[in-house]
Formats: C-alpha cells, structure tokens, sequence
C-alpha cells in the first residue's frame, strides 16, 4: 500500500489500555487555550528518539477511553525547555555532587544513588497549543485550530506520533483525506539541523502540498542565498505543470460563457478546467539556462516541449523582447517617456516631449480635422526615430497632409499625401519650422482660426525634430539624440508585439521564461512591469465580460529587483494589484527574495502560502513573527549549516492550518515508489 493510501487510512485515536499513536514522552502540568507545560524524563526522549525543538506532540485526554465518541487529541509543538518547580533543588543538588566528586574527575566514579539519578532525569518542556483533532457527528476526523475546552493537566498523556499518525497530521486537508490527483509529494518532515537520530529513522514522512493551493494565490520564498528557494520555486512550477496536465478543455477566447464559469475554475476533481499558464521573470537567467549550480534541472530543460524563451537580448533559442517602434507606435512612445534617462530629464524640451498624445483619436475617420492633425504628429515623430538611429522597416513611407499653401509659404513642395520616405519627410518638417515664425501664412491663420497651425504637441515634436527650441533659432538642445538609449530596444523586423505573444502563450497553457539577467536593471523593471500591466488589463476585461479566464501564474526571482519597497504605499502599482485583485482574476503570484523588509506590506499581507528557510538576523525575524505561527520557529531559522541544511524550509500553505518543518526534495524529483 502506498504512502498516501496509507494517510486516509490512518486513525489518530488507536487505543488499546495506552494510546498506539506514538511514544509516550510525558505529561503536562499546566495547559490553557495556547500553551502547555509538560513534564518528561530522559528516559521517555530516548525511547521516543529525541524531542527536537518544533517537533509535533499529541496530548490525549485518558478518561476518553470510557467514551470514545468524545475522544480528541491536542496538537502541540515543542518551543524550548520550561522550568519545573523542583528545579531549584535539583540544581543545588546537583551542584553539591559536582564539588563532591571534584577529586575524581570521571563520571564513571559516581557515587549517586539510584533515587537521584531519577530525580535529576526529569525536566520540563514548553509546547505551543495548535488546535485539536476530534471525531465529527459522522465519525471522520477533523482539526480545529483552537481548544474548544480544556480540562485539568493531569488528565492528559502527550506521545510523539509514529510515522505514519505524524504523516497524517501534516498532510492534513479540510475534509480529512489526503493523497487525492492534487496531491503533490515537496518533502519529508525535518525537525532539526541535527539528525544524528533522524538518520537512523526507518520511516520519513513525507509531506504533500496541494496543487490548488498556488493557482490563483499568493506565494512567498524568503531565505538567504543558496537555500534552496529556487529548488522549492522550481517544485510549485512542477505542481502547476502535473495539475494543468489534467486539465479536462482549453481555453475558448472567444466564446463568451456563464459568470459561474468563472467563480468555479476548478472541477469537483480539483483539476483546473482549463490549461494553468506559468510566467517566470527570471533575473539571474537560472531557469531559461542550464548552469553548473543546477545542472539539468532548469525549467527549459524539463519542459522543453511547452517552454517560450524571451530575452532583452538577441540569443539563439530566444525569442526578442523588442519593439518595432514604427509599427507599435503607443508601446515604443511608452518605451521612451518610461526609459530612465528620459524620465528623469526635467529639461523643458523633454517635459514638454513626454507629454505629447500620439493615441489615434476616437473620431478619426469621421473629423477631418482630427485625423490631419494626428497624422502630421504621427509623421514628426517617425521622423525623429528616423533621425535617432531606430532602422525603419524596409520600404517604409509615411504620408500626411501639408496643403499647398503651406508649402508655397515655407519654399519646399512636396505631396506627403501619396507617401514619402523619411528624409524627405523630416527634410520638409525642417523648412517649417525655420520659417514658421517669419511666413505671413502661419500668422493670417491663427488671426482667421483664432488658433494655430501646430498646436503644443506638434511644436514638442518639432523642437525634437530639428534640435531648435524656437523656429529659426540656432540649434540649442539635444533634441532626438535623447532617444538613442533607447535604440536597443528597437527591432526593425515586423513582428507581433511582445506582451500580446506572451498573453496568448499563456491562455493556451504554456510557461514563458523572461530572461532579465543580460538587462539594465531599469530596463528589467520596465519590461516586467509592461508585461504584468498587459496580462492583468486582460484578465480583468476577461472577468468584466464575463468570459472564463485560466489560471496565470507569475514567478518573481530576486523579487527585490522589481516590487515596490515595504514603504511604498501606492496601490496603484502593478505588483499591488496583482496581489490585492489577482485572485478574482485568476492570477496566482510567487515571489522569491531574501528579506522579508524588502518586500511591500501590501503584498505580504494578501500572502497565503508561506516556504522560509533561513533569516541571518532578528531584523528580519521580527517582520515574520506577525505572520501565522512562525514565531514558533524564531529561534531555529537564523541558525544554519551550509553543509547540511539546503532546502530545509518552515511551510505554511494555503490548506494546511499549522506552519510544518520541511526537507524539500531536489528538483526534478526521483520516482517515489
């Protein structure tokens, strides 16, 4: 029988004059509603193998043996060692021997007598209270996490469960079954650094997560570097993977269907209904390439038959993450306003740049006037890509409006309307502006129209265009040449734009990895941000329109990179939204980094699945104590040993009710028997 089978079949109430759940490893002396102060002895740690701090405790209640339908087990966890009131005593006593046998020097010599060794064998232990486990009216058990009543201490007799009633506890679900399709095997139980008594155990419990605990919620991995945050991240994208493989259709974008629809994504299975996209940003460039580090288990290389590669960079076996800023005319000016050298410019000419409109009005093909005011905009800006290095698409030309009076005015024919090339166009554009303030035609049509020919966001373009803030003037500013940073990421091939490709990607269930890590870390920002705006405007029309949407699932490594600091209060951003409003929508969000201050409180809060592994300093355990029970766990996690504790992870998901101390398998997993 398997392992799983072996969970839904475990009872934790087995009794039989003694409880056969567990060693017997004491009693308490004091319990309430949170904690409990138990009595144990070294001779009951040996025969249990060891208590290790963390390590899970059931306290039974004896007089159940008299009515078995009430009976229940609390779930405790050992804190640290708490102080007996003999303890005075023994301390002084065991002082005393030690000055007494001064002489000797060797244990072997000891003149204690049999009374005092048992005496000075007892000590106390300080366990946390969990919840309780119980029979529901229909006889299934069931976990509370809290105590609905407690009775006087000596009632009750604490064992450290065996593996399989341990098994039980941790895997744990709602309804009391494990080892269902969405059942996925992480790791096995670890309580300790130390595993001098571990090691020996025959039997390791394993520990499942369940897939649909990340589809559409909010996960975070925090530790320091190289403890196996990446292994754990790569293990909820195998989860993803096996549960989307089962899922029964894919996605019809087009066809509209019932509300319901949406607000039920999964089957009464629990598999999704529709193929689970997954989008890694991947700053270190660990899971779109093999490296030494991780050799064979990059996510390319597990699932290359389903795997999109994009980079900021021109790689073989990737696709470019460009923009063809002549044919994606709102994505590139967006590009540029957002480019940092050029956001940050507060030079006037570059103010007044950034805030052109180059949108195609509503009523273009209707007005006229409209549609030949924005067509001579659309045409300047061409021009200054032209002029700024951007390579124009093979054969390209512009056309726009220029009037013939306006042409007998400036001294320079030329018929745009039937298209021009750019240096004709740009060369004309320069005549303009050198006579725009000395031709009488610009002045008598501002006394006639009562405005004028180019308005603002055409005399922008224009100061762009020729590098003269005024008409006429000397050239005096930087004009396009500001743009050539920005030149990069231009392709001049005709493609569709990059963040749609994604999304329809993603809609058909596949995982796109975005390398980030041979960008400028403004760039990365900007790219990641544009991607996510895109994917989250998508499902939210989606959702409005009643429409289904599959799970979407986004990876952060180095979170840091991208997310808004703990300070920053704005909802407005992107990765807030995603956090606050992602799960009506579908989209599931981990999040990968090594403090837990570096991350927004925004997000933290709306976090449901927790994996911590190790946190050097109290700073950062302060910030973890506000969340579930990790407090219990305070002491443990800033201690670490390099050598033996990779991938040893406190877990807190979605369905379990209790934080759980997990050794997390390698990735890709070995076949389990």
């Amino acid at each position: 029988m398997s392992i799983v089978a072996q969970l839904i079949q475990t009872d934790l109430f087995e009794r039989d004059g003694t409880w056969k759940t567990g060693e017997f490893v004491g009693r308490p002396f004091a319990i309430d509603y949170s904690r409990c102060l138990a009595l144990t002895a070294d001779a009951w740690k040996e025969r249990a193998r060891g208590i290790p701090q963390s390590c899970f405790l059931l306290a039974y209640y004896d007089n159940e043996i008299d009515r078995p339908d009430a009976a229940e087990a609390v779930l405790l966890r050992v804190l640290r060692p708490s102080a007996l009131p003999t303890d005075q005593q023994v301390i002084s006593s065991m002082v005393e021997y030690y000055k007494d046998n001064i002489t000797t020097g060797s244990a072997k010599s000891s003149q204690l007598d049999t009374f005092t060794k048992y005496e000075f064998s007892f000590s106390g232990l300080e366990c946390s209270v969990l919840g309780s486990f119980y029979r529901d009216p229909s006889g299934k058990i069931r976990f509370g996490a809290d105590l609905e009543n407690f009775f006087s201490a000596h009632h009750y007799s604490i064992y450290k469960p065996y593996a399989k009633h341990l098994a039980a506890i941790v895997n744990y679900r709602e309804n009391g079954v494990t080892g269902g399709p969405g059942d996925v095997r992480i790791g096995r139980v670890r309580y300790s650094s130390s595993r001098r008594f571990q090691s020996r155990d025959k039997d390791e419990v394993p520990v499942y997560v369940y897939s649909p605990d990340f589809a559409g919620k909010r996960t975070a991995l925090f530790g320091m570097t190289r403890t196996g945050k990446s292994n754990t991240l790569k293990r909820i994208i195998q989860a993803c993977v096996e549960m989307s493989d089962r899922a029964p259709r894919k996605l019809d974008a087009g066809t509209p269907e019932a509300a319901a629809e949406i607000l039920k994504p999964f089957t009464d299975s629990s598999d999704p209904k529709y193929p689970i996209g997954q989008i890694v940003f991947d700053i270190n460039g660990e899971y779109a390439n093999p490296n030494l580090q991780d050799s064979g288990t990059a996510i390319f290389d597990i699932y290359r038959d389903r795997t999109v590669r994009y980079s900021t960079v021109k790689k073989e076996g990737f696709r470019e993450m460009k923009v063809n800023f002549y044919t994606e005319i709102a994505n590139g000016f967006e590009l540029i306003r957002s480019h940092p050298a050029i956001a940050a410019d507060q030079t006037r000419f570059i103010s007044n740049f950034r805030t052109v409109t180059l949108e195609k009005p509503a009523d273009y093909e209707s007005n006229k006037s409209a549609s030949t005011r924005y067509d001579r905009k659309l045409a300047v800006y061409l021009c200054c890509l032209f002029r700024a290095g951007f390579e124009p698409p093979a054969g390209i030309k512009i056309s726009f409006t220029t009037g013939d009076e306006v042409c007998k005015a400036i001294n320079h024919q030329l018929n745009a309307a039937r298209g021009v090339t750019l240096e004709e166009a740009a060369n004309w554009w320069d005549m303009l502006w050198e006579s725009y303030d000395t031709a009488t035609f610009f002045a008598d049509y501002k006394r006639k129209k009562g405005r004028e020919w180019a308005d603002e966001d055409l005399k922008a373009l224009l100061v762009m265009l020729t590098r003269r803030r005024s008409p006429g003037g000397a050239v005096d500013c930087a004009g396009f040449r500001t743009l050539q940073p920005v030149r990069d990421q231009h392709t001049s091939t005709a493609q569709k734009p990059f963040d749609q490709d994604i999304l329809e990607l993603l809609r058909a269930g596949k995982i796109v990895i975005v390398d980030l890590s041979l960008g400028d870390p403004n760039l990365q920002a900007m790219f990641s941000e544009r991607i996510c705006r895109k994917l989250f405007q998508d499902a939210m029309q989606r959702f409005t329109e009643t429409k289904p949407n599959n799970f979407i699932q986004f990876y952060f490594e180095e979170a840091h990179n991208l997310f808004p600091k703990k300070e920053d209060r704005d909802l407005s951003q992107i990765y807030n939204r995603i956090a606050k409003e992602g799960a009506k929508l579908n989209l599931g969000l981990v999040y990968a980094t090594q403090e837990v201050s570096s991350v927004s409180a925004n997000i933290l809060k709306a976090t449901q699945n927790w994996f911590i592994s190790h946190l050097n300093n109290e700073d950062e355990i302060r910030e973890l104590r506000k969340y579930y029970d990790f407090d219990d766990f305070a002491d443990g996690l800033v201690r670490f040993s390099q050598d033996t504790d990779k991938g040893f992870i406190r877990m807190k998901t979605y369905s379990n009710p209790f934080v759980i101390p997990v050794q997390i398998d390698r990735f890709p997993p070995e076949k389990a028997s």
